[in-house]
């Protein structure tokens, strides 16, 4: 669990990171629809692990490897909209796939 601080500004990275990929989806997401599911920073906010949800694209690995090599990109343009943070943290992109769990656990279930 996270202090109140690190909370707000987990927050603030989603909704950013959100708005850049939405605007960015033809270039850097190679058309596919990217969704930030968690953001999750570390202590001393040097960190953020964000986890993606991608959708209606190509391969999700191809896509995420875009991301990833543009990851001093995004981060450089989250800079200059987060003005008011000193440092920004580096950012580690990761697929979120809890969703993939859950639907093979509800096929599990749906089996019995």
């Amino acid at each position: 669990m996270g202090s109140i601080r690190q909370n707000k500004i987990e927050g603030v990275i989603q909704e950013e990171l959100a708005v850049y990929f939405q605007q960015h989806m033809h270039d850097i997401c190679l058309g596919a629809m990217v969704s930030v599911t968690v953001v999750r920073i570390t202590p001393d906010l040097s960190l953020a692990r964000v986890y993606l949800s991608i959708f209606a694209g190509g391969e999700k690995e191809v896509v995420l490897k875009s991301i990833q090599e543009n990851s001093k990109k995004v981060r450089g343009e989250v800079g200059k909209r987060l003005k008011n943070m000193r440092k920004i943290p580096e950012l580690i992109f990761k697929i979120d796939d809890s969703l993939d769990y859950a639907m093979e656990i509800q096929d599990l279930l749906n089996k019995k």
